[in-house]
């Protein structure tokens, strides 16, 4: 990291005041890391409230999980552009707004516009978060405990969405799910300006317009892709269609990044090495996560019979777990290193994965599901802070919010593969199992089956982390 950052952090701002800077920060990425699932429980009540067909309530998820993982490059660039603040501040304003619009929603098309509304401000907003928090916290030592706050509120944040959506649903309406972001919101717009001043690269950079078309371009024809993979099948032209076009825009954006003076990524940027294993193996640890979240969530509901409210409770220890595993995550890094603490944290997510793939339908939630949950989530809350560090390892003052972008854009374009594959997988497996065996057993085998190779994807990123990755991450970015 260049200098400035620390000093404006270590003279304008005392430890206090990026004490509670990041205690914004995080729960806004707590927010908009909640809606990513938060409607998951409540789609039965939208739908019988709304009038929603089949395939319209598939996209009350999908359109901000397009928005969302598409617009993310392209507004993490524009960050470090016209400052982070400033952006972070826009991206908010925009997701209250579009939150209140989803909460009054009267007619399925508002729900769905307010819904992909709202992934773009949390497109604007998460990256700048993390880049001021890289900027705020730029020793070694304090960013990873930075970071590990913040990756365990953003893995609080995916499991508060199943407990508070159930929760929500159950006792009060589906409407409160998006108006509770209200609060958050406007309390973040007010206290940040107060607790953060504005950065932005220290010299004029014209952003790259055709680069940014293409890379928006290519990341949404993949989600986009990704999600009909979902709906249909991998054969379905409506699926390959767009998974065709993500290749041709992907080809097209390295070939211009390459002769562009101020590309929107440089490529050296993709390449260094810390990065690139970090990144690539935070796809293979989001398509995990993100399978199973949704995987185990059906598997309580219609395996074991939980209704919403019980099933969404049942996800709390899973926060705890987190809790704990982010607490220990910074430690490990200090006392092991990044390398072997991102090893051990990837086998422990999967032996809990393992753990989870035989929960039966005779199995009680304390022997059956818990010690899974419990294992799965600790490695859970090991792993992300120590990824968002190795990921942002080397930024400067001149790409935070990049770096940040990027990041973001892998975890979630790594979402969408995860549950358009796993979910399928574990689909068809059932499928295949119902003329000759009980539902209930043909769905258990489903769901082991999906969960078996999320821990496969799991072990494999151990292996690369254990291969590729240097033995000293900070002292190699120190060096870049």
């Amino acid at each position: 990291m260049t200098s400035a950052p620390a000093t404006a952090a270590g003279g304008a701002e005392t430890v206090g005041r990026r004490g509670a800077a990041l205690v914004v920060l995080c729960f806004v990425q707590f927010m908009l890391v909640l809606d990513d699932n938060v409607v998951s429980v409540a789609l039965p009540s939208v739908r019988d409230d709304l009038g929603f067909g089949a395939a319209g309530l598939a996209w009350v998820v999908n359109s901000y999980f397009l928005a969302f993982g598409g617009l993310l490059l392209l507004f993490g660039r524009m960050a470090d552009l016209l400052g982070r603040r400033r952006v972070f501040l826009t991206g908010v304003a925009l997701f209250g707004a579009a939150s209140l619009v989803c909460g009054l929603a009267q007619e399925p098309w508002q729900l769905v516009t307010g819904r992909f509304v709202q992934g773009a401000g949390a497109a604007m907003a998460s990256p700048a978060a993390l880049a001021l928090i890289a900027l705020l916290y730029p020793g070694p030592r304090e960013r990873a405990r930075a970071f590990g706050i913040w990756g365990g509120i953003a893995g609080l944040g995916g499991t508060a969405g199943l407990v508070i959506s159930g929760a929500l649903t159950g006792l009060a309406s589906w409407r409160w799910i998006f108006l509770i972001n209200l609060p958050v919101a406007v309390a973040a717009m007010v206290l940040l300006p107060r607790l953060v001043p504005e950065s932005r690269a220290a010299r004029t950079v014209r952003l790259d317009v055709p680069g940014a078309v293409l890379g928006t371009g290519a990341v949404v024809s993949l989600v986009y892709g990704l999600l009909q993979t979902g709906e249909s099948s991998w054969t379905d032209t409506a699926a390959t269609g767009p998974l065709v076009l993500a290749v041709l825009l992907a080809a097209a954006f390295v070939a211009v990044e390459a002769r562009t003076a101020e590309p929107l990524v440089p490529l050296a940027f993709l390449a260094f090495r810390f990065r690139a294993v970090a990144n690539g193996t935070t796809l293979l640890f989001s398509a995990a996560m993100y399978a199973m979240a949704f995987l185990l969530m059906v598997h309580l509901q219609t395996v074991l019979g939980y209704d919403p409210l019980t099933a969404g409770l049942a996800y709390l220890p899973y926060g705890a777990g987190i809790l704990a595993g982010m607490w220990l995550s910074a430690r490990a890094v200090r006392r092991l290193g990044t390398r072997p603490a991102l090893v051990a944290s990837f086998l422990i997510t999967a032996a809990g994965m393992l753990l989870l793939s035989g929960v039966a339908p005779s199995d009680g939630y304390a022997t059956g599901v818990l010690p899974g949950m419990l294992v799965t989530s600790l490695g859970c809350g090991l792993s992300l802070p120590a990824l968002t560090v190795a990921a942002l390892s080397g930024t400067t003052e001149e790409d935070a919010g990049l770096g940040s972008a990027v990041l973001s854009s892998v975890q979630q374009v790594g979402g969408a593969i995860g549950v358009a594959v796993l979910v399928a997988l574990a689909t068809r497996r059932r499928d295949a199992l119902t003329a000759e065996h009980d539902p209930l057993h043909a769905a258990t085998e489903g769901f082991a089956l999906a969960l078996t190779v999320a821990a496969v994807l799991l072990t494999v990123g151990a292996v690369l982390i254990a291969t590729l990755l240097g033995r000293n991450t900070a002292a190699a970015a120190r060096t870049r």
